[in-house]
Order: C-alpha cells, then sequence, then structure tokens
C-alpha cells in the first residue's frame, strides 16, 4: 500500500502499512510522532517518538494514542489530521 498524507496546516499526518504494522505519523515544525499498530488491526497501539523509534506507551484506544502525539508535539490532539484509511485504528 502506498502512503497517504493529509496536512491541517503546520501538522502532517502520513498513514502507511508495512508488512507487520499500520503507521501513522504526525510531523510538526520538525519534531515528530509515530502511533503504530499490528497490521491485523486488533492489538494495543503504540506511541513512538518516531515511526522506527521505541515504543513509549500502550493503549487501547485511539483517541489515548492521539492525546499523547499531540503532547509530543505540543497540540491539541483534536488537531490532528487523520488520514481516512488510519481512522479505524485502536481497539
Amino acid at each position: 500500500m502506498t502512503a497517504t498524507e493529509q496536512t491541517d496546516g503546520d501538522i502532517t499526518a502520513t498513514y502507511e502499512e508495512t508488512e507487520s504494522e499500520r503507521v501513522l505519523v504526525f510531523e510538526r515544525r520538525g519534531k515528530t510522532a509515530a502511533i503504530a499498530q499490528n497490521r491485523e488491526g486488533y492489538a494495543m497501539l503504540k506511541v513512538r517518538p518516531t515511526a522506527e523509534g521505541d515504543e513509549l506507551e500502550r493503549y487501547y484506544g485511539f483517541d489515548m494514542a492521539l492525546d499523547h502525539a499531540g503532547e509530543l508535539l505540543d497540540v491539541s490532539p483534536a488537531q490532528l489530521p487523520v488520514p481516512e484509511a488510519a481512522e479505524d485504528m485502536g481497539m
């Protein structure tokens, strides 16, 4: 699958599926935050500082993962653009 990108203001979200994960990466002013889930879509969400970075925390709900990503980028989670393909992440 090719990457899907969405920009809102100064935040860009990129969603892609790798061989093993679904990954949503946010970028704002040189900072990044990533949310990853297994490809099957039933495992907990992992929040990382980058797509390949070490896991910072795990969450069941997408809203909690978005909240943590917003904290990493110093924005409200409501400001994070979520591409349509990533809207169903979480349990």
